[in-house]
């Protein structure tokens, strides 16, 4: 990701550019249509008396009502924006307060009643009585009353849309939509393509490294790889970026330069320049972050005072599909090489750390609710028939013997141990031991390893991770 870009997300992340745009080109449609004047002549004025027949006092007064009218209705539309993410945020979390800051259709509203005023202004400013030469552009004070009943019916639709916003079904598909959407833009490779660019690292990453200091402080939102790979390509060094989504603070590391000589000053700035910091992490480079904010909206529905299981229930399944998109995909090589020779080092989460982070505070929070538990286990059932690779499934082998390990908590009941012993057979299917050879076509199943379970004692069940 470039500057540009990064640029060009936090914009898109503001509650004031796209109104800005909308009253730029209010003002300079006002200003177009003030000079189209000269299009309509006397006679079509005469022969369309209610369009262009308007007087100088009756337009300069219902020009002066609408403005007033669409900064009021401004008012409204701010209002109820900011009465939105409250609820959002004291609901759910504080983390998708920037879904909402995004969201095109709150700042479009937003930018056409400020664009009416500002439209209605400059129209009023041209309107001259018959004391100062008698000029009247009807056709501006036409579109006025074009743009002001187009401004009602959106207003009736940003109401509906609000309504529809807040809905946690609603706040969930958008954050899913978007994870899904990095998810597919980071992990391009499919499981079935042939892994590009096999080689022996170990033989090629350096021992020694030089330290380039953080000149600001902020969370890592990208960084431009073309460029790097180009400098660390011409200064014959290996470059080792951060992880995308980590917090730096001021003159503390933030990436690291192969060999001891340190790099000029103008160096180590070009390289600062390159990484994009800011204030909060967004989810475009950082698939991690909307599982995150999918997490944190389970665990705020989960706390005491807010005690709404059916919503981390469906948080669950939100995960469960991001998970099983993300088990189809190949992980990047974190090693970049150019012309054969390793060149940047550039970490990425893997599947093991997505799967920890879905499901480890969920279901440390759960506070032993049977329906968090049973879905997060037909979550993890979803995820195992999805694929076969062995080494996600093993990957989740944590998730349910935390699922196991809450269960034990619970007060022995014949739906507890139901459950419990379901948990137990789903943790053993996913401990099948990864085999040297390709994986099977069709994973193995509970029923498939019951004689096998059923035979040997059961495992003793250590505490579940943290």
């Amino acid at each position: 990701m470039n500057r540009l870009q990064a640029w060009w997300i936090r914009l898109s992340a503001s509650l004031w550019f796209v109104p800005a745009l909308i009253v730029a080109a209010s003002l300079a449609g006002a200003a177009a249509l003030v000079e189209a004047q000269g299009w309509v002549s006397d006679e079509v004025a005469q022969a369309w008396p209610r369009l262009f027949g308007a007087s100088a006092d009756g337009s300069r007064a219902m020009l002066g009502a609408i403005a007033t009218s669409m900064m009021t209705v401004a008012g409204v539309v701010f209002s109820i924006t900011m009465v939105a993410l409250s609820l959002a945020s004291s609901q759910f979390s504080p983390r998708i307060l920037g879904n909402f800051m995004r969201d095109r259709i709150t700042q479009g509203v937003l930018g056409v009643f400020v664009g009416v005023f500002a439209y209605c202004l400059l129209v009023l400013r041209a309107i001259r009585g018959p004391e100062a030469g008698d000029f009247i552009p009807s056709l501006a004070v036409l579109g006025a009353m074009a743009y002001v009943l187009g401004a009602i019916g959106l207003l009736i639709y940003f109401i509906h849309h609000v309504a529809d916003s807040i809905q946690a079904s609603s706040i969930l598909v958008r954050i899913a939509g978007e994870t899904g959407a990095a998810i597919d833009r980071l992990f391009p490779q499919d499981i079935g393509q042939p892994a590009s660019g096999a080689w022996a690292v170990d033989t090629h990453v350096p021992t020694t490294w030089t330290v380039v200091m953080s000149s600001r402080t902020g969370y890592i939102l990208g960084v431009d790889g073309q460029r790097v790979l180009d400098f660390a390509a011409a200064h014959e060094r290996v470059v080792r970026l951060p992880e995308n989504g980590r917090f730096v603070a001021r003159a503390t590391p933030l990436l690291e330069v192969s060999g001891a000589t340190p790099l000029a000053p103008q160096d180590e700035e070009r390289l600062r320049v390159w990484i994009s910091i800011g204030r909060q992490r967004t989810v475009e480079q950082d698939a991690a972050f909307g599982i995150q904010q999918l997490v944190d909206m389970a665990v705020k529905a989960l706390s005491p005072g807010i005690n709404d299981p059916t919503t981390a229930c469906m948080c669950l399944d939100q995960l469960c599909a991001l998970l099983t998109q993300l088990a189809s995909r190949r992980a990047p090589d974190p090693h970049r090489l150019k012309d054969g020779r390793l060149r940047v080092i550039a970490p990425a989460p893997g599947f093991a750390e997505m799967a920890n982070l879905a499901f480890g505070a969920i279901l440390r929070s759960s506070r032993g609710d049977l329906e968090v538990l049973a879905r997060a286990l037909d979550a993890l059932t979803v995820i195992r028939d999805s694929t076969d690779q062995r080494a996600c499934w093993q990957d989740m082998a944590g998730a349910a013997q935390a699922v196991h390990g809450e269960l034990r908590k619970l007060e022995r009941s014949p739906p507890v141990l139901a459950i419990e012993q379901r948990a137990w057979r789903i943790e053993q299917s996913l401990r099948v031991p990864v085999q040297a050879g390709p994986a099977p076509t069709t994973p193995a199943t509970p029923e498939r390893l019951s004689a096998t379970a059923a035979a040997a004692s059961a495992p003793r069940i250590t505490a579940p991770p943290c």
